[in-house]
């Protein structure tokens, strides 16, 4: 008889939270101007606003913590981290930033420039993620999304949501002067379509076209771990393959990665870039240094960096993946038992729901997934966040709403910290929702909203 399945790990230390009222929640959110990221922590019952920072660090992780080489430069805690990165990525060069956003800075200054310098350039990729589409369009650059039409159906039982249509890639790079694209930024997985993993197959060919025509390929590593595991499961030739092997040859075919080390290097704050080229390192050397820090530390304590430098290597552990996608899937599974519309397959940091289907009568320019996310917290005090036309922002020379093809609420799952029971109650209240979503007729209107990256700070009203 086969025995059932148990996570990996036991709990060390644990941290109280409150279940709240509806009633309190309802003048929360008031008071937040209906904007999830306003609410206090204390006032969540279950937090599923990010998996960016938020897991649990192992014993070995605090330990390192407690080792940490402290000195300004040439500290051991940096050369702990070069080594695991070297080790699992394959990357000789790195430059420690404090978070995923730093690093695209940097990286950005160096090949897109600052200022002016952007206009008339375009960064094609897969469906880029807030940050660096903000990034690009903040330097005056254009963001192009590649990503495979099928990312945009969530019934569409497509394994590599996250692919790039090479179809258009070639045609892009066939029709566009090499001087306009600076790089292509490759995202696993990729979070806006849902946290769907791209292929082997697909960053091979990517990597072929980016070659033939000299653009550097870059890698958004925020959950490559999460992406080696989907090859793994869903690629043929990939089925017995060991996790760390699948993640070399992923990064083999690239110039070098961003990451924000709070997703996949299980840290609570933390980011780098890394090259495989020393020239391009040290043209981005001077920008590293200007906004972060000096080079062995970048913004980052030396703690961090050594507890890094585990997480990198416990996230690439075959049992820690299992039980990581393996919970997010159970969520998924427990929404689609209760009818509701997901993004399918379930992606490995995620549940995505489709707002669109969910609430189909509110009218996009009242900000579906907004609502939608707005009323999950006030039935349960779960909060997660919207993936829709807030979050799209404007576009930069109409300064009219962006729609995007799909409006989504993601609910995402931080590594290690809840349980299985959990999980269900937050399934049992968005079922809830979904039980009363005909009595839902109106969505918002922004009152307040920020320049760029709008959705952190945004104010809305009922409609």
């Amino acid at each position: 008889m086969n025995l059932p399945y148990a996570e990996p790990w036991r709990i060390k230390s644990i941290e109280i939270i409150h279940r709240s009222r509806a009633e309190d929640r309802e003048a929360w959110i008031r008071a937040a101007h209906y904007n999830l990221f306003n609410i206090k922590s204390e006032e969540v019952y279950v937090d599923l606003l990010t998996d960016s920072g938020t897991g649990a660090m192992s014993a070995q992780q605090w330990a390192e913590i407690m080792l940490g080489d402290e000195s300004y430069a040439g500290a051991t805690s940096y050369y702990k981290l070069k080594e695991s990165i070297e080790e699992i990525l394959g990357f000789p060069y790195f430059l420690p930033a404090h978070q995923g956003r730093a690093a695209e800075n940097v990286l950005f200054s160096a090949l897109i420039g600052v200022g002016e310098e952007g206009r008339g350039k375009i960064v094609p990729g897969n469906s880029h993620f807030d940050t660096t589409k903000g990034h690009i369009e903040f330097r005056h650059a254009e963001a192009l999304d590649l990503t495979i039409a099928e990312a945009f159906d969530t019934e569409n039982p497509h394994p590599f949501k996250g692919n790039v249509d090479l179809v258009r890639l070639a045609d892009f790079l066939e029709k566009t002067p090499r001087e306009s694209i600076p790089v292509f930024i490759l995202t696993i997985t990729c979070n806006s379509s849902g946290g769907q993993p791209v292929s082997m197959a697909n960053i091979r060919g990517v990597s072929e076209l980016c070659r033939k025509h000299g653009v550097p390929l870059f890698i958004d590593a925020a959950r490559f771990a999460e992406n080696a595991w989907f090859i793994r499961q869903r690629e043929s030739g990939y089925e017995s393959r060991g996790i760390r092997e699948i993640v070399r040859e992923m990064f083999s075919y690239a110039d070098g990665a961003t990451m924000s080390s709070k997703k996949d290097g299980i840290v609570n704050i933390g980011g780098f870039v890394a090259f495989r080229d020393r020239a391009m390192m040290e043209k981005a050397t001077s920008f590293n240094i200007m906004f972060e820090g000096f080079n062995t530390y970048g913004g980052m304590a030396g703690r961090d960096l050594g507890a890094l430098s585990v997480g990198l290597r416990e996230s690439t552990d075959y049992e820690y993946l299992e039980a990581r996608v393996g919970q997010v899937a159970r969520l998924g599974a427990a929404m689609v038992e209760r009818g509701i519309p997901v993004q399918k397959p379930f992606g490995g940091h995620a549940i995505f729901i489709d707002a669109g289907r969910f609430l189909p009568h509110v009218r996009r320019e009242e900000y579906v997934a907004q609502t939608l996310a707005v009323e999950i917290y006030r039935e349960g005090g779960v909060r997660g966040v919207e993936i829709g036309a807030i979050l799209a922002d404007r576009d930069p020379v109409t300064r009219k709403d962006r729609f995007p093809a799909l409006e989504l609420v993601r609910l995402a799952v931080p590594r290690r910290v809840y349980t299985d029971l959990h999980m269900e109650y937050v399934a049992a209240t968005v079922g809830n929702v979904w039980d009363r979503r005909a009595d839902i007729k109106r969505g918002y209107r922004i009152t307040r909203e920020a320049p760029i990256l709008r959705h952190f700070t945004v104010e809305l009203e009922p409609a």
